[in-house]
C-alpha cells in the first residue's frame, strides 16, 4: 500500500515548492485575532465609529487605538477625526487597499478550511 503526497519534497533534499499551501495567501497584518475582528466589523459598512468597533470587538480604547494604528500604517484603515456637537468623534473605515487585502486573506482562509476559494 502506498500513499501519495500531493506536493513531495523533491529527492535531492531540497525544500518544497514555495507558495504552493493556501497559507501563503494569509496576510500577516490582518491575521492577528484583534485586527482580524476589526477589519471584519469594517467590511460591514462604509465607516463605523470608534467607540461602536471597540465595543464590538470587545476590546479597550487603548488596544484598539493600537491596533488600528497597525493597520493605519499598512494602509488598510483610515480614521477619520470630527465632531458631533461639541464633543470629539473617530469613524474608521475601510481603504480599498483593505477591502482588497481582507477579500484575499478570507479567500485564503477557506481554502485552507477546504472550502470553496
Amino acid at each position: 500500500m502506498t500513499t501519495e503526497t500531493a506536493d513531495p519534497a523533491p529527492a535531492d533534499g531540497a525544500a518544497p515548492r514555495a507558495g504552493s499551501h493556501p497559507r501563503h495567501g494569509l496576510d500577516d497584518v490582518i491575521h492577528a485575532p484583534v485586527r482580524f475582528s476589526i477589519v471584519a466589523t469594517l467590511s460591514a459598512a462604509e465607516k463605523a465609529e470608534f467607540g461602536f468597533v471597540r465595543d464590538t470587538v470587545e476590546v479597550s480604547d487603548s488596544v484598539l487605538s493600537r491596533q488600528i494604528a497597525t493597520l493605519e500604517k499598512a494602509g488598510y484603515v483610515a480614521a477619520i477625526k470630527g465632531y458631533v456637537g461639541k464633543r470629539p468623534r473617530t469613524w474608521l473605515t475601510l481603504t480599498p487597499d483593505g477591502r482588497a487585502a481582507f477579500a484575499a486573506h478570507c479567500r485564503a482562509l477557506r481554502a485552507i478550511a477546504g472550502g470553496d476559494a
